[in-house]
């Protein structure tokens, strides 16, 4: 490991002092630090001034590895812009949950270890990408067609392939990977879904009839979607991202990407033993 750059959530105390704790130990270990100016401006004089100031533009270009502080939206913003590299990322979380940030910030000193000694993992996860209105735009977890804030409910009519699925009258409808069927699809009660399945799920949130359920097609899919209504709006949303406002007269066309992003893991840990440790998966209740 020649570099490594931070991303974090600076708005949070418990993150600066772990990029504060991170830059020391790195450069202790002769690793390069690299962060941005407005992520340095947080930190005090002494530990700034031991990082490389650079635009998060250039991260992909300078640094081995990106490791994010912060909850699973800190890691989604460095993954859109990692997205297609061969940048691994490493998410520390300062949040509550933080499925995709699996380390702890109590689990700040092993993060760094395994960096340092290169005692960790890479998997490579899915990316979809949806394309609306000309623009163009991809996300690790979901692409959402909400209904506007001026919208009771919406009318979706969803394709996959050419095929005609459903008409979805509901809050909106989610378009997850296999990464993202553990965010907001699984609120809305979708299945989880392991990341090594090659399958995307639509999900309806809030449908207004109890025969509309969540659906797992194969991700060489396309999937096409667009409001029936002309008298209503939706919007799009992409990892919780806005893209914009769409009518009846806007197709939204939604595909696997052939862009994937790269997260680092415990070597000694599954997918399933995450699942355990962060969901409380199945946990028995009767148990002590």
């Amino acid at each position: 490991m020649r570099c490594i750059a931070i991303m974090a959530y600076m708005a949070r105390p418990e993150a600066v002092a772990g990029v504060q704790k991170a830059v020391r130990r790195f450069y202790d270990e002769g690793i390069e630090v690299v962060i941005s100016q407005q992520g340095a401006q947080h930190l005090d004089a002494e530990t700034s001034a031991l990082c490389k100031i650079r635009d998060a533009s250039e991260f992909q270009k300078l640094a081995d590895m990106v490791m994010t502080f912060g909850g699973d939206g800190t890691l989604l913003a460095a993954a859109r812009m990692l997205m297609g590299t061969d940048v691994p990322i490493m998410g520390v979380n300062v949040g509550k949950l933080g499925f995709l940030a699996e380390f702890s910030m109590t689990e700040l000193d092993e993060a760094i270890a395994s960096v340092i000694s290169g005692y960790y993992r890479i998997v490579d996860r899915t990316t979809i990408e949806v394309e609306v209105g000309g623009v163009r735009s991809a996300a690790l977890n979901e692409v959402l067609l909400e209904r506007s804030s001026k919208a009771k409910m919406i009318s979706v009519r969803a394709w996959v392939d050419d095929h005609h699925v459903a008409d979805y009258r509901a809050d909106g409808v989610i378009i997850a990977t296999p990464t993202g069927s553990t965010a907001y699809s699984l609120a809305a009660g979708g299945p989880i879904i392991a990341p090594s399945t090659n399958s995307l799920c639509i999900t309806p949130i809030a449908p207004h009839t109890l025969t509309l359920r969540p659906l797992i097609i194969n991700d060489t899919s396309e999937i096409r979607m667009h409001l029936l209504s002309d008298a209503t709006q939706g919007q799009v949303v992409a990892d919780g991202m806005i893209l914009g406002t769409v009518t009846s007269s806007q197709p939204i066309t939604i595909r696997k990407s052939p862009h994937l992003v790269k997260l680092v893991k415990r070597i000694d840990s599954t997918y399933y033993d995450l699942l355990r440790q962060k969901l409380l998966w199945a946990v028995d209740a009767t148990s002590k």
